[in-house]
């Protein structure tokens, strides 16, 4: 191999992974998908909860104008139409949102973006949006942004359900659902997306989810990226730090666009984690398996991988989303966020849902269609229509776990040859789980000093004492473990630390 050849894969591996990194505060690791919340709500969560128990950082609904849906009562994917690039939706205006980054960043929590830079809106049957633009619809005419019917992909298609076997050209030049499909190629269409983002990043932003990524073609969004600004530093980030991209890129396999396609210029989201740990903690697949998680189960590298259980698209059933575990599935599903936050595999990320009946509802909202604020009750849980993942307890005690494992791998890993599992990482941090219809009650090893240690699982630690479960570790790093199979959760969770030893 040439040195010139050579010279160019190391710039390639560069600029790569300047868009991998997400630019936490040292000590955190976990991002949140507040979603549909509004900007104020955003700010005080950040303040009271977010960034006192941990989390690294939070994913936010589209900032953008977008079309007011009434016909359809207000649904949750009216945010996914936009009208402009103006930062005036349900959740705020630009004030607000400038004041939620500044504020969440000053907690220690990072704001990232979801950015619709795929489409327009379809041709609904209301025309004005949240900033009050109006569009012509039929003839491609957004004069808020302006994008014009020269700015969007032609000849005029749809996506047919076989394109995505056989057809990539017509998955990233056709409408997605009758969206309208803008032209990522044409230069008017970049710097609109550029300024729009750049704004963004001028507000303290750390980075960008890219939605519907493989419908575009992943050299325009290379030119798109590369365009932006680096990190702002007055808002905590290091100099000339690169924004954190990662792309929606739904890939099981089979199809004629592959996730692999996208990730020499950022980070994926692996939706195949929240498929495989969703099989296995449903009983459909031995817990024993996941002493090999990573990479060899068929998922991303480690460094390319964005991973969830849930999101708001295979919540609801989309997205290729059937089988996914959700805030419904009480129990399994606490146990696969467990184990997605325990293990040192991706960037992990929770969802924050709201109560919904059906796939299409949207927030909590008034008569007016104001968002309701989430209430906050004497628990800690929230009300006013709103499930909150985040804020339950063995969420967020996954999340401190996480945090005090900090960059340790997996090691010391015990199975009983089926579905009760143990590991430690490194000499931080210790959890068990158990999916059989049996009670584990073993001696392990929890790789942790000895001493007393709350079960972060079963209740927080009230000064010196624990509201769960206790455990003692002995000079050889030893504990007998006990998970029940009729127990409220099915792990058991110790790590160094205040929140957990005694």
């Amino acid at each position: 191999m040439g040195k010139l050849t050579l010279l160019g894969l190391v710039v390639l591996a560069a600029v790569s992974a300047a868009y991998k990194d997400p630019h936490y505060v040292p000590g955190r690791s976990v991002n949140v998908h507040l979603f549909e919340w509004k900007w104020d709500d955003i700010a005080a969560e950040c303040e009271r909860f977010l960034g006192p128990s941990g989390y690294a950082g939070i994913q936010i609904s589209p900032p953008n104008e977008n079309v007011i849906l009434w016909t359809y009562n207000r649904p949750w994917w009216e945010r996914y139409q936009p009208m402009s690039y103006k930062l005036v939706t349900r959740s705020g205006d630009e004030t607000q949102f400038a004041d939620m980054v500044r504020r969440c960043n000053t907690a220690g929590v990072r704001i990232y973006v979801d950015a619709v830079i795929n489409h327009m809106t379809g041709e609904p049957p209301e025309n004005v949006g949240t900033a009050g633009s109006t569009a012509v619809f039929r003839e491609w005419d957004y004069p808020a942004v302006p994008f014009r019917s020269e700015h969007f992909n032609w000849p005029h298609c749809v996506i047919d359900g076989m394109d995505y076997v056989n057809n990539a050209w017509r998955v990233r030049n056709c409408e997605l659902v009758g969206l309208k499909d803008l032209n990522q190629a044409d230069e008017h269409v970049r710097n609109m997306i550029v300024d729009f983002m750049n704004e963004l990043i001028d507000y303290g932003v750390a980075g960008f989810r890219i939605d519907a990524a493989k419908h575009m073609w992943p050299q325009d969004l290379e030119i798109i990226y590369n365009r932006l600004k680096n990190l702002n530093t007055d808002h905590g980030f290091p100099e000339n730090a690169r924004p954190y991209i990662y792309q929606e890129v739904i890939d099981y396999g089979g199809e004629a666009i592959s996730r692999d396609e996208y990730t020499p210029i950022g980070a994926v989201t692996e939706f195949k984690v929240g498929m495989e740990l969703s099989n296995a903690f449903r009983g459909n697949n031995q817990l024993r398996w996941l002493s090999s998680w990573g990479p060899q189960w068929g998922l991303l590298a480690h460094s390319d991988s964005f991973t969830f259980i849930d999101n708001h698209d295979n919540e609801r059933g989309h997205g290729g989303g059937g089988g996914v575990l959700t805030y419904k599935q009480g129990k399994p599903y606490r146990a696969a966020m467990a184990f997605l936050l325990a293990h040192p595999y991706g960037e992990p990320q929770i969802m924050s849902s709201f109560d919904f009946w059906d796939s299409e509802v949207g927030p909590p909202m008034d008569r007016e269609g104001n968002i309701i604020s989430p209430a906050i009750n004497s628990d800690n849980t929230c009300g006013n229509g709103w499930v909150c993942q985040h804020r339950w307890r063995q969420v967020y005690a996954m999340v401190g776990f996480r945090n005090a494992a900090g960059s340790t791998g997996v090691n010391d890993w015990w199975d009983n040859g089926s579905n009760q599992i143990a590991f430690c990482r490194g000499g931080n941090a210790f959890i068990a789980f158990n999916n059989d219809s049996w009670d584990l009650n073993q001696s392990l090893q929890t790789c942790l000093p000895a001493g007393q240690y709350c079960d972060v699982i079963s209740g927080d630690k009230d000064g010196s004492s624990c509201r769960g479960r206790t455990v003692t570790v002995d000079g050889n790093g030893r504990a007998q473990i006990q998970v029940g199979a009729n127990d409220f959760d099915m792990m058991l969770a110790i790590h160094i630390g205040p929140e957990s030893r005694l």
